[in-house]
């Protein structure tokens, strides 16, 4: 595990950090010592992400960090994503300072940061790296969907949102945890770059592939999942949402994923798409979203309450209400945990 701070900018209480989230909620790949965020200088990581503490300091600027902390990084990984992919001006100062400190840089955004001349030779000066994770392999090494996943036998459980950014990976995430607790062997295939920054033996990265070959990519990492690994369960996290028209997804993971059930996350107090306030592009209704699922040809299993904007008066009396009309298991996965997907799962689908 290399030694990482995380650079959030300004945003690490906004969902634009939402790598910087999963990275706070546990990695395998990176050991995080600190996070750089200007707004929250002072705090502990885990009271801006949740209230809970985690230990794991904020500092305003990495040079505050390096003369603060005894404890020096390997890495910067950069824990936001801005509007567009693109690393804004005022950015670049830190990932400098970073690269002058010694350490690499790891980027999921669409802006490439080792095509960027000035961070080239500030890197090569340094003899540091600067990791794209979000930079599509060559057309070569991507597959076609073949139909070999047809004849997989393990239940495949994908985690998808009626929109963005919900809580589709943590989620999904914390049922893996809780699968393995009942004794389940479990793989998760990750889908973004956050989830190969956790460290997830199995995934790929949708939004830098070509569309062309997602449904076959999906199906690799699947069926490499189940040769070398030989789980009981699979979950794949899903992205976006069915109905987004910024960036409609899902029918991918359901079909070309030949998903067994869907656990669907939805943000009970979001009116519109994240992004599309202006448009006033309404998220659907959830049982209308479970119809949409539904008519693909699997099941929606669990349905999970994203918290953001609703009171907890709100979300439990929707709980109730939603559990009595699907006849299925409805949480808030951050405040209840995941234990009843678990259950269901281990009692409704691994038989």
């Amino acid at each position: 595990m290399k030694k990482a701070i995380v650079f959030t900018h300004n945003l690490l209480a906004e969902n634009f950090a939402k790598t910087a989230h999963g990275l706070l909620r546990g990695t395998d790949r990176f050991k995080v010592l600190a996070v750089i965020d200007s707004a929250h200088g002072g705090l502990d990581a885990g009271d801006v992400l949740d209230g809970n503490p985690l230990g794991i300091p904020i500092f305003e600027s990495v040079s505050e960090y390096y003369s603060d902390s005894n404890s020096k990084a390997e890495v910067c990984v950069v824990g936001v994503a801005f509007p567009g992919g693109i690393l804004p001006t005022p950015c670049r100062k830190e990932l400098i300072s970073a690269m002058n400190h010694g350490m690499t840089i790891i980027s999921g955004l669409h802006h490439y940061l080792s095509e960027d001349q000035e961070f080239q030779k500030i890197a090569k000066k340094n003899s540091v790296e600067l990791v794209d994770i979000r930079k599509s392999r060559p057309v070569s090494d991507l597959h076609f969907w073949t139909g070999e996943i047809l004849n997989v036998d393990t239940p495949i459980i994908a985690v998808l949102g009626t929109d963005c950014a919900v809580g589709k990976r943590t989620t999904a995430r914390f049922i893996l945890e809780a699968c393995k607790t009942l004794g389940i062997k479990t793989e998760l295939i990750f889908t973004g770059q956050t989830g190969w920054m956790q460290g997830y033996k199995h995934g790929f990265i949708f939004d830098a592939t070509p569309n062309d070959f997602v449904s076959g990519e999906l199906e690799r990492v699947i069926m490499e999942c189940v040769k070398n690994s030989k789980p009981e369960l699979i979950l794949v996290e899903g992205q976006s949402s069915l109905q987004n028209p910024s960036g409609p997804g899902g029918s991918e993971f359901i079909l070309s994923g030949n998903a067994t059930g869907i656990i669907l996350v939805h943000p009970l107090g979001r009116k519109f798409f994240v992004d599309l306030e202006e448009f006033e592009y309404p998220i659907p209704e959830l049982e209308d979203e479970v119809k949409l699922i539904e008519s693909y040809g699997t099941k929606v299993i669990g349905i999970g309450l994203n918290e953001e904007n609703a009171s907890l008066e709100e979300l439990r009396e929707f709980q109730k209400i939603t559990e009595n009309n699907l006849n299925i298991p409805v949480i808030l996965p951050l405040t209840d945990g995941v234990a009843n997907f678990a259950n269901y799962i281990k009692e409704n689908i691994l038989v």
